[in-house]
């Protein structure tokens, strides 16, 4: 109580001495304003505590819709072109060429002529063959004559047939021998460089003379991988599987062809089962040993959704999507997503519903509703599988 006490007197003290000093109305002045810069500060305190933080701004986000098409279950390979039909043209006579008839890399039809050989000595053997066969026959005839008579030996008249015969296949030889003497095209095609010109004497044993190509249509040739075996093994039994051939850069739509061949064997040490495609080629975009992009169409999907692939996002849980509900709230919906498809954008199999939308840009910090402003995303590839790509 004392020390109290002796505060108390202190102050009173302090007071007396500053209002002489002072005086008594500047003091009280002084410490009113204090108080009331107190008073002030602290109900501001109290206010603002009191105040409730504003709710956080929506979130700019990109949607699109969910929408449904027919869409292809493919394999996509890499493989290379092949001519369906190559000749090379050989000499089957020995001779000189005399002419020729085409020009290199031009395109034939079966029949056209591609060289001349000189003709001189088989015409004349074909013309000696053909007096022989004359003489060989006269004398049949005059020996099937004395046979009637019973005048000639059966030897006699044997003879004289096989002669005969042997004469008819002299004249035969001579005239196909004089026929090689014009080669001609084997098929329809196109010529590559020839590889002898005129005055060459060339044979059966000579490098050939050029090399004909069929190149409508083409043979698009590819493997598939062992894994993958059994997934087209069970499309096999239904119509024939489609393929769409690529070239790299050639700025043409993918050509549409049918697989026509698989073999019946896994490559040893290459894991791999050769497949075959016949293509159509009618304006030669593709030639043969062309590397090319493949795909092998397994079926069709009737009436797939299809996202945008940016929409589809992987967490913890594994693939996942944000739906916006019609509130702008948003929904994380656990997707399982298909196969990707041309266009980015990536089929669902299960997780959303056609017409709801997704987003698929401005996922980063979302959360399960939070409310976002969505805005529709320019940039998203709406019904992108390219319409080349589906079965009709």
């Amino acid at each position: 109580m004392s020390t109290l006490a002796d505060v108390n007197t202190a102050m009173r003290e302090r007071v007396t001495h500053l209002e002489r000093r002072y005086g008594r109305k500047r003091v009280y002045l002084v410490t009113g304003t204090i108080a009331l810069l107190v008073v002030l500060l602290a109900i501001r305190a109290i206010t603002s505590r009191q105040k409730a933080a504003p709710p956080p701004a929506a979130r700019s986000v990109a949607v699109a819709k969910v929408i449904t098409k027919d869409v292809p279950l493919y394999q996509d390979e890499i493989g290379t072109c092949t001519a369906v039909e190559t000749v090379q043209v050989q000499a089957q006579i020995s001779g000189q060429i005399i002419s020729r008839d085409f020009e290199d890399g031009a395109d034939v039809k079966k029949g056209d002529v591609l060289f001349r050989i000189d003709p001189r000595p088989f015409e004349a053997a074909f013309a000696s063959a053909q007096a022989d066969a004359v003489l060989a026959h006269a004398t049949f005839q005059r020996q099937t004559e004395l046979r009637t008579k019973a005048v000639v030996a059966s030897q006699d008249y044997d003879v004289a047939r096989a002669n005969a015969m042997k004469a008819d296949a002299a004249v035969t030889v001579a005239q196909v021998n004089l026929d090689y003497c014009t080669i001609r095209s084997p098929i329809d095609g196109r010529t590559g460089i020839r590889n002898v010109d005129v005055g060459n004497v060339v044979g059966p044993s000579s490098p050939p003379l050029v090399t004909v190509q069929r190149l409508d249509p083409i043979y698009t040739d590819f493997t598939i991988a062992e894994p993958d075996i059994p997934r087209v093994r069970q499309h096999l039994n239904g119509p024939s599987l489609q393929v769409l051939t690529e070239a790299e850069n050639d700025y043409l739509p993918p050509r549409r062809g049918e697989l026509t061949f698989i073999d019946n064997a896994v490559q040893p040490g290459m894991g791999t089962v050769r497949a075959r495609a016949t293509t159509d080629n009618h304006d030669r975009g593709l030639w043969p040993s062309q590397f090319v992009r493949v795909r092998l169409i397994l079926e069709t999907l009737k009436n797939a959704m299809l996202v945008p692939s940016g929409a589809v996002q992987i967490g913890q849980n594994g693939p996942y999507v944000f739906v916006v509900k019609s509130e702008s709230t948003l929904d994380l919906r656990q997707v399982k997503p298909g196969q990707r498809q041309d266009g980015d954008t990536t089929v669902i199999i299960d997780g959303v519903k056609p017409g709801e939308t997704v987003v698929t840009r401005g996922q980063l910090q979302l959360a399960p509703g939070m409310k976002v402003a969505a805005q529709e995303d320019k940039a998203s590839p709406a019904g992108g599988a390219r319409d080349d790509a589906t079965v009709q």
